[in-house]
């Protein structure tokens, strides 16, 4: 009787287990990510810029995907592929940061989870190498929502986040781009950051020169949206904001609603753009609520506030969107959007311009 009992308690607790392991692996994961939208066509982008591009799309996706596939949140992927992209030239963002018309870096940042709802955020912070982590920090650490300013930075030094010195962020190509618009404009030209190297003998060549050229619309913000194995979704957006703007400007980025949502009930949205419209029409939360309460499928609800909602408004911009199924999808009405998709199991997928799948 007592080895019939045991056998009994052997079996219950391998149900028990495997039902366990069932459970973690119920939901694939998923993650997408955006490195900013404008006027990109193959006609006018550098090749060595387009591959460079590429590759660092696939770095950072491939940074979120590590944490998916070892079991992490998607709140840790999402962390995790936008700190790859702050660390990089390329994009309006972390490092890579354009300036504000009085010639430094405020850069703006927000993380949600969408199992609990909990978000942070920053605004025109200064000293953050990461945004996007100071931006956790202000979830995990504090009973708020959003930072900014001195106060943000402030929050930083306390917690011994990864602070910089503004010069940190210089980027001769992105001055030179903040003076030529100026110029254009009519507007005075701030002085030269303290501390920055001489002025070059040789115009600065970057990727932002090669990719866009003046005039030309790019917002380079920089996002993501994950789905992890226990089934949870999460968004984070990071940027720089727009070239020039006015000292104190905060787009949509860090504004939970408007560039960046996550809600288990319904989907994950990082948006790129002109932050203005996406503030006005709160667009990541609407994607979510057509998908959810008006019968869209996930790519028609990106698709009407793109092409409808931004557009009736004369904005630009784009988003991507993620539902708890995995199911991703973007909509841009630019001439292009970097991106770049993958699922458990598949290859890295990036794209650049419209005629991209």
């Amino acid at each position: 009787m007592k080895n019939k009992y045991l056998a009994l308690c052997a079996c219950l607790l391998t149900l028990s287990t495997a039902g366990s392991v069932s459970a973690q692996q119920e939901h694939a994961w998923s993650i997408e990510i955006h490195g900013g939208a404008g006027d990109i066509a193959r006609a006018t982008t550098d090749a060595q810029a387009d591959a460079s591009i590429r590759a660092t799309l696939k770095n950072a996706i491939e940074a979120g995907a590590k944490v998916l596939e070892s079991g992490g949140s998607s709140v840790d992927a999402v962390e995790a592929s936008i700190r790859v992209m702050e660390n990089a030239n390329s994009f309006d963002a972390g490092r890579g940061a354009i300036y504000n018309a009085a010639g430094f870096n405020e850069l703006d940042a927000a993380i949600m989870d969408g199992a609990t709802l909990r978000a942070g955020s920053v605004a025109a912070v200064t000293r953050s190498s990461h945004p996007i982590s100071l931006a956790r920090a202000v979830m995990d650490k504090t009973p708020h929502v959003m930072l900014v300013g001195a106060g943000a930075d402030q929050f930083l030094h306390q917690i011994g986040g990864e602070e910089v010195e503004p010069i940190y962020f210089f980027n001769e190509g992105k001055w030179q781009a903040l003076v030529d618009q100026l110029k254009r404009e009519g507007k005075p030209v701030p002085p030269r950051p303290v501390g920055a190297p001489a002025i070059p003998v040789k115009p600065a060549v970057n990727q932002s020169a090669m990719l866009w050229k003046p005039g030309q619309r790019h917002y380079g913000t920089v996002g993501v949206v994950a789905l992890d194995r226990k089934g949870n979704l999460a968004a984070g957006t990071s940027t720089g904001g727009s070239q020039g703007k006015m000292p104190g400007r905060v787009g949509d980025s860090p504004i939970i609603g408007a560039g960046t949502y996550a809600s288990n009930d319904s989907c994950a949205v990082s948006a790129t753009g002109v932050g203005e419209y996406f503030i006005r029409l709160t667009i990541a939360r609407e994607v979510c609520v057509m998908y959810k309460d008006k019968g869209m499928t996930l790519q028609q609800a990106a698709d009407t506030v793109i092409h409808k909602e931004v557009e009736r408004l004369n904005g630009v911009g784009g988003v991507i969107v993620m539902s708890r199924d995995g199911n991703s999808v973007w909509s841009f009405n630019t001439p292009g959007m970097f991106r770049a998709r993958m699922k458990e199991g598949g290859k890295v997928a990036v794209s650049i311009y419209n005629d991209e799948p």
